[in-house]
């Protein structure tokens, strides 16, 4: 707890957001160095100027990082910083992932599988009960991810009482500190999911509810999850940014189709026409696209010694040294595009050498 309040600090400071406060903790060699950094020594550092060197080095923001403090330790609020062994792994791979979260309750954020399931807030009767029906299926053939959502009216409330019924953990994503809690209607749901999940954020106690707070916390219900469903959506809902930062994660879409003429189903339909979600009519199709099918599978035959390129030699160099590994990860270590690593992989994973696993994760079979 000692540096607490340098983690909670850094993000205080006027003009630092999650991504330059990562940039300057790595420069100056921990997040409490930077609090005592020399402003010729940050000048040095690449997109730090006058005006941001002025306010780190004049910053007057650990009084109020002490304040949240004490609000942590009374409300036994649990934090973890990006740094921190028990940050979610999944938001380690997102480059604009929060420095430090907060939650009340306790989760497995290294849970198997993790699901996020978002819509619209005016939730029809049709979305309702595909919300209700996918999660009934997932706990049928098995699966039990974690489900995670918005808490928002429709069909963020619809997925988390569907986890509950079914004995899921869930996590609701908030807009806002956990001093409060929006919608108020949904408090009773939010003490249960405090109770058998965890209510979750990247803001402060007392940060007001405001409105971009909600679409900035979409990224963390993509990011936490291992796939994004956008049950019922207009073409202008904030579900489809969340399906929009999903794919920028290299994570997995998937939408569930409606009728032409239903309003709350256009940004489904538009996201299946685009590619930019896979369609959704049953678990099966997750299974399918995740790999998550229970059922045994015939045994490949290999060749014993198969004749690989130069290049799907180097991939597969690279995944026998590093084990489980995020495509993302493997397309920086390599420096080669995620198209060109992808065919290398599926060519590898045609030939019984490598095993792709939920998230786009990938490991050199033994």
């Amino acid at each position: 707890m000692s540096d607490l309040k340098y983690k909670i600090g850094i993000g205080l400071i006027p003009g630092i957001g999650d991504i330059l406060a990562k940039k300057l903790i790595s420069y100056c060699g921990g997040v409490e160095a930077v609090f005592r950094e020399k402003k010729t020594a940050l000048l040095k550092i690449p997109n730090v100027g006058e005006v941001l060197a002025d306010s780190i080095v004049n910053h007057n923001v650990l009084a109020k990082a002490e304040k949240e403090m004490e609000f942590i330790v009374k409300h036994r609020i649990s934090h973890s910083f990006y740094l921190d062994d028990d940050y979610p792994v999944r938001l380690k791979n997102c480059p604009d992932s929060p420095v430090i979260i907060f939650y009340k309750g306790d989760v497995n954020f290294e849970h198997p599988k993790i699901v996020s399931i978002v819509g619209t807030r005016q939730a029809t009767s049709y979305g309702k009960d595909i919300c209700n029906r996918l999660v009934d299926e997932l706990c049928q053939h098995n699966h039990h991810p974690i489900v995670i959502s918005g808490l928002a009216y429709g069909i963020d409330i619809c997925a988390h009482k569907a986890a509950l019924r079914n004995g899921l953990p869930t996590i609701a994503v908030l807009g806002h500190g956990l001093a409060q809690l929006y919608p108020a209607a949904h408090a009773a749901t939010a003490r249960e999911i405090s109770g058998k999940g965890a209510l979750l954020t990247e803001f402060l106690s007392d940060s007001p509810i405001d409105r971009n707070n909600f679409v900035r916390r979409n990224r963390l219900i993509a990011g936490l999850s291992d796939l994004t469903i956008v049950v019922e959506s207009n073409i202008h809902g904030g579900a489809l940014i969340t399906a929009d930062i999903a794919n920028s994660y290299n994570r997995d879409v998937f939408s569930c189709p409606g009728r032409l003429t239903d309003t709350y189903s256009t940004g489904c339909n538009w996201l299946i026409k685009t590619n930019k979600a896979n369609l959704l009519q049953s678990v099966a199709d997750i299974e399918y696209i995740m790999g998550w099918d229970n059922q045994p599978k015939a045994p490949v035959q290999r060749e014993l010694f198969p004749t690989l390129t130069p290049e799907e030699e180097t991939v597969l160099r690279a995944l026998k040294e590093n084990g489980e590994c995020v495509i993302d990860s493997l397309c920086f270590a390599l420096q080669m595009p995620v198209s060109k690593v992808s065919a290398l992989l599926l060519s590898l994973e045609l030939a019984g050498l490598v095993n792709s696993l939920p998230g786009k994760v990938y490991k050199a079979r033994l």
